[in-house]
């Protein structure tokens, strides 16, 4: 489902997912939306679909391989996608767009084109990955051909895994709509 172009930058990704969630729970709190049970129901599944299986760890998750880590990311990606079509909700582009501007209560199409903005980023991290692996030279480690091509990837990284990991991540996203 493209949504169109979006600044690749993971600055205003990151930035776009926080403020977007942040929109989307704060109208749900606030009484503006009221998720029906569809919406509910997708938000369980969405969280039930991206299991991150890091045992309890906090991220960063700094134990498991670099595909690991990017794939629990880009699986959001695919997970947003299928939750969209499921509901007919039209994802949109949202990173550099402040969502304090709309004329109307966020909604579920809100808070996935939110989530999608950083999950994007971990399918782009995905395929940087299986490129490097194919071309790191030799002696070296897909990782330090990462870190040597990207020098800011381990603390990006780090971030999404926040944003999607962990206490007060998306992994508590049902909580907020109960």
């Amino acid at each position: 489902m493209p949504v169109g172009p979006v600044p690749s930058g993971f600055a205003a990704r990151l930035t776009a997912a926080h403020d977007w969630l942040d929109l989307a729970i704060e109208a749900q709190q606030e009484g503006d939306w009221k998720p029906d049970e569809t919406e509910r129901r997708v938000l369980v599944d969405l969280v039930a679909a991206t299991n991150p299986l890091h045992g309890g760890s906090l991220p960063p998750h700094t134990g498991d391989s670099l595909y690991v880590r990017i794939g629990r990311i880009s699986n959001w990606a695919g997970a947003v996608r299928l939750a969209a079509r499921a509901g007919g909700w039209q994802l949109f582009p949202v990173a550099g767009e402040d969502p304090s501007v709309l004329d109307r209560p966020a909604g579920m199409a809100d808070l996935l084109s939110g989530i999608y903005a950083l999950a994007e980023q971990g399918e782009q991290w995905q395929a940087m990955l299986l490129q490097t692996a194919r071309t790191v030279p030799r002696g070296q480690t897909v990782e330090e051909a990462v870190r040597r091509q990207h020098p800011e990837f381990a603390r990006e990284l780090a971030a999404a895994e926040a944003f999607f990991t962990g206490p007060g991540s998306l992994e508590d996203l049902p909580q907020f709509f109960y």
